[in-house]
C-alpha cells in the first residue's frame, strides 16, 4: 500500500471560514470542502478532524505531482509562511471538488428522473383504474 498524506487549509471566504481537506494516496488527489461558519479555534478544528474526518464526502481522485526528498528547514517555515499568508484553495484541489460537483449533480438529475417516471406510472394507473370503475355501471 502506498504512502497517504493529508492537509487541511482553513481560509475566510467571505462570509464564512472554509476548511478544504486534500488526501494524496498513490499519486492521486481527492478534496473535501467544509463551512466550519464563524473562525474556528485550533482546538475546534482539531476535535472536527478526530470526530467527521472518517465521514467525510472527498471528491473522486485527480492524478498529481508527487514531490519527494529532503527538504531544508528554513524552506519548509518560508513555505509555511507563505501558504499562510496566500488564501485560496489549490488548482488540483478545485479540479477535484469540481467533479465531486458534477458527481452529485448527475445522481440528483437521476434520482429526479426516476421520481418523475414513477410519479407518471403512478397517474396513469389511476387514471386506468378510473377508467375501468366508471365502465363497470357503478
Amino acid at each position: 500500500m502506498g504512502e497517504v498524506c493529508s492537509k487541511l487549509t482553513v481560509y475566510f471566504d467571505d462570509p464564512f471560514w472554509v476548511g478544504v481537506f486534500e488526501r494524496m494516496e498513490d499519486g492521486k488527489l481527492s478534496a473535501a470542502k467544509v463551512t466550519f461558519g464563524a473562525e474556528p479555534k485550533d482546538y475546534e478544528v482539531y476535535g472536527f478532524i478526530l470526530k467527521h474526518y472518517c465521514s467525510l464526502p472527498f471528491s473522486p481522485a485527480v492524478t498529481a505531482a508527487v514531490k519527494e526528498g529532503p527538504r531544508n528547514p528554513k524552506r519548509t517555515q518560508r513555505d509555511i509562511r507563505k501558504q499562510l499568508r496566500d488564501t485560496g484553495i489549490g488548482t488540483k484541489s478545485q479540479q477535484a471538488l469540481k467533479l465531486q460537483r458534477e458527481r452529485d449533480k448527475q445522481e440528483r438529475k437521476e434520482k429526479s428522473r426516476e421520481q418523475k417516471r414513477n410519479e407518471a406510472r403512478r397517474m396513469f394507473e389511476l387514471k386506468q383504474r378510473k377508467k375501468k370503475e366508471k365502465h363497470r355501471g357503478r
